[in-house]
């Protein structure tokens, strides 16, 4: 059986690209997005209990930079079907020797890749193009009383969004800025 998924450590823990391996042939190709079976390593046991799929029409875009809290707290592997996304990932865990520094990864409908983000991680992302569509895979069912986020253009995140900002929701702005006080996720 060949291999499906190469899974590439970053510089964050936990936090990891995996590459697919589509099967070509001259009618096109046939990709595996998921494998419980393959990625039993990456995924200590969680089980996925939620398949969201969005579409972001105009390029530019910020949707971001959200996640869950515990007992609550998801692993998600994300995965960009149509166009091109600046896909950014900012650890939250308190205490952690990485405390709010981020790390990005280009994931588009061409190069084939995944970004698995884990708990205690917050995730948003920028559009390359326009219409992108965006597929996520979560171990746990969204809960907007678990709700938590951090706003995109807090300066002290300093992350460097590759095009000027188009469009950031009301939701996404009012997200506090880090150094207001946050703590972190206590995992």
């Amino acid at each position: 059986m060949s291999k499906r998924f190469d899974v590439q450590e970053t510089p964050l823990t936990g936090l990891r690209l995996i590459q697919r391996q589509p099967l070509r042939d001259k009618r096109g190709f046939l990709e595996r997005l998921f494998c419980a079976d393959e990625l039993a390593d990456v995924f200590g046991g969680r089980k996925i209990v939620q398949v969201n799929h969005t579409l972001t029409v105009q390029r530019g875009t910020i949707r971001g930079m959200h996640f869950q809290f515990p007992p609550k707290a998801e692993m998600k592997l994300v995965s960009c079907v149509r166009g091109s996304v600046f896909d950014v990932a900012v650890d939250v865990r308190q205490g952690s020797p990485t405390f709010l520094q981020w790390h990005a990864q280009l994931l588009s409908a061409d190069n084939h890749r995944a970004f698995l983000i884990p708990e205690g991680y917050a995730h948003g992302f920028q559009t390359l193009s326009e219409d992108c569509e965006m597929l996520y895979f979560h171990t746990a069912a969204y809960d907007p009383s678990a709700e938590g986020g951090l706003n995109p253009r807090d300066p002290s995140l300093a992350i460097d969004w590759p095009l000027e900002i188009a469009e950031v929701s009301a939701r996404d702005q009012s997200h506090s800025l880090a150094s207001s006080g946050f703590e972190g996720v206590l995992l």
